[in-house]
């Protein structure tokens, strides 16, 4: 986990979250912007990779927005913003396993077949004898 803490900038606002009056007076949404394309903390591969799979929460800047309003407070919004904008890089950064095909056991075909078989007799003695 990188520590972007040099690299991002936060702003606050008024909220639209709980707090009652409260809202209405202090600035307790937070706003995080960390700059991609712009960040030192990162290589170019992985600038590529957090540029094409988070592409739609990424602006015209290269800069991804992270935003929170949930809590009452101004510094727990902050950490909030933080853990989100960490998880969102950590996730993108993370590589998949491929995933390997497998045959489907000979037992389990046989099993099917054969369940078909007893669905269809049953349906088969339903029908009126000619």
């Amino acid at each position: 986990m990188k520590d972007f803490s040099k690299e991002i900038k936060i702003t606050a606002s008024r909220s639209s979250g709980p707090g009652g009056q409260n809202v209405n007076k202090v600035n307790t949404k937070v706003e995080i912007r960390l700059n991609i394309t712009g960040s030192l903390l990162l290589s170019n591969e992985e600038k590529l990779i957090i540029l094409t799979k988070l592409a739609n929460k990424i602006n015209a800047n290269g800069e991804i927005i992270v935003t929170s309003q949930t809590e009452r407070t101004q510094l727990r919004n902050k950490e909030v913003a933080i853990h989100k904008l960490n998880r969102m890089i950590s996730n993108a950064l993370k590589v998949k396993k491929k995933r390997r095909p497998t045959k489907v056991p000979k037992a389990v075909k046989e099993k099917r077949l054969q369940t078909k078989h007893i669905v269809s007799e049953k349906k088969e003695n339903r029908k009126k004898p000619k």
